[in-house]
């Protein structure tokens, strides 16, 4: 990913020097188990320790893959560079590329699942601040854009927060299932390679064996993996879109913080634009687009080819990298973001009493009146409100049908705000437990 949306720990995960580092220990671990069964020289075993504070040279792997046309033995014929040639002679041993490959990748995807899950679990944090904060901040809710009853700015943020933390749960069952680790040679059979080494492969990088592999960890783990991370984004788009939505100038109920020096527009100084949530609505865009060629990567012929590898190579740091920065910046967002009460009241009252229609409907039909003719007077009045933004209590009252079945208190009665925020308390209980 390009800096400009890049954390540093997260990009240090799928730096060059870290992925070398992880294919030393698992080549390292794999030798150090094959000494415990006696399958090699426990002094070679030894000797490949020798490299565990070495740095690398990611220059001279290149070097050397430029003449091997191959990744794995260019590291290989390096880390000889290192340890000595005799010294590392069983390196390797009964094992096949796609066994340091795969279990790199997935010691990758752990590690990122990880830093995801402490931005997940800031964004959270945030979320139910500004939850805490607005509980009983009524706004207009709306449906197809157009008012339509009262909810609050709580309920909101509230919302966002139930999202997020099924989004939380799937992030940590997907990190789960990629956390698998292969070391069984050539086409998983274990042939040259006894299953124990595996298993103090994966022990010691913190994996689980993979029950059943080909030559090759299957990529229905990495789909889901990715598949998780998509739907992250997405719900980060959803949280963004009305945060857009809320600062246009003919709603601004709410709005990014906009700091000392910041400008709008390079041509117009008045101008405060959403850019943070325009730019995360992007972000989501690019973490989703790694869903659909993960998927496609499940399908492989026989035990393996390597159609994956180039995929992986390009949106398993991309994805990651980008829904971190994400994440990130979504939660700044929250946390600092503007508010406008006031705001809420003024545009729910542009149609004066109109967003109670629903309420008088349920009384009328409970006075007697069918729900055909109830709807019929409901709306007559309704429409006047909409085409002459007179006020809908006031015309209701001036309706001799709607009086005569509510009476005058019973239409007053029917405008009481609190009615619509009755089951704030009950539904905050249910979203965070407390």
């Amino acid at each position: 990913m390009i800096p400009r949306y890049s954390r540093p720990e997260m990009v240090a995960i799928w730096s060059p020097e870290t992925k070398f580092k992880i294919w030393y220990e698992i080549e390292a671990h794999a030798c150090e188990a094959m000494a415990n069964l006696g399958v090699i020289p426990r002094e070679n075993a030894d000797a490949v320790w020798k490299a565990k504070d070495v740095e690398f040279d990611v220059a001279r792997i290149d070097e050397i893959e430029a003449v091997t046309k191959h990744d794995v033995i260019a590291f290989l014929t390096h880390l000889a560079e290192h340890v000595g040639s005799e010294e590392a002679r069983f390196v390797h041993q009964g094992m096949t590329s796609s066994d340091v490959l795969d279990t790199c990748l997935n010691v990758q995807l752990v590690r990122a699942a990880d830093i995801l899950i402490k931005d997940m679990d800031g964004l959270l944090a945030a979320l139910k601040k500004r939850a805490l904060e607005h509980k009983d901040t009524v706004r207009v809710g709306r449906s197809h854009g157009i008012h339509a009853e009262p909810t609050t700015m709580g309920l909101t943020f509230a919302r966002f927060y139930a999202e997020m933390d099924r989004n939380l749960a799937r992030l940590k069952l997907a990190r789960e299932e990629v956390a698998t680790g292969s070391i069984s040679g050539a086409v998983g059979t274990f042939a040259n390679i006894d299953p124990a080494i595996e298993d103090h492969v994966c022990a010691q990088l913190g994996l689980s064996p993979e029950p059943i592999s080909t030559q090759v960890i299957p990529r229905d783990r990495h789909a889901m993996f990715f598949a998780t991370l998509g739907v992250i984004a997405s719900s980060i788009e959803n949280v963004a879109t009305e945060i857009r939505h809320m600062q246009r100038t003919e709603v601004l109920e709410g709005a990014e913080f906009f700091s000392m020096g910041q400008k709008g527009s390079s041509a117009m100084p008045h101008k405060k634009n959403p850019v943070l949530t325009e730019n995360l609505t992007g972000l989501a865009r690019l973490v989703r687009s790694a869903v659909v060629p993960a998927l496609e990567n499940v399908a492989l012929w026989h035990e393996r080819d390597i159609s994956h590898s180039s995929v992986e190579r390009a949106i398993g740091p991309d994805a990651c990298v980008t829904l971190d920065f994400a994440l990130a910046r979504l939660t700044g967002v929250i946390d600092k973001m503007l508010v406008y009460p006031q705001n809420m009241l003024d545009n729910m009252n542009k149609f004066p009493g109109l967003v109670m229609s629903q309420r008088v409907l349920l009384a009328l039909t409970q006075a007697g009146v069918s729900r055909e003719d109830a709807y019929s007077m409901v709306q007559r009045n309704a429409l006047k409100v909409w085409e002459e933004r007179l006020d809908f209590r006031e015309l209701l009252l001036a309706d001799t049908e709607v009086v005569a079945a509510l009476g005058v208190d019973g239409v007053n009665e029917k405008f009481n705000m609190d009615y619509h925020t009755k089951h704030v308390d009950t539904i905050f209980a249910r979203v965070f437990g407390d």
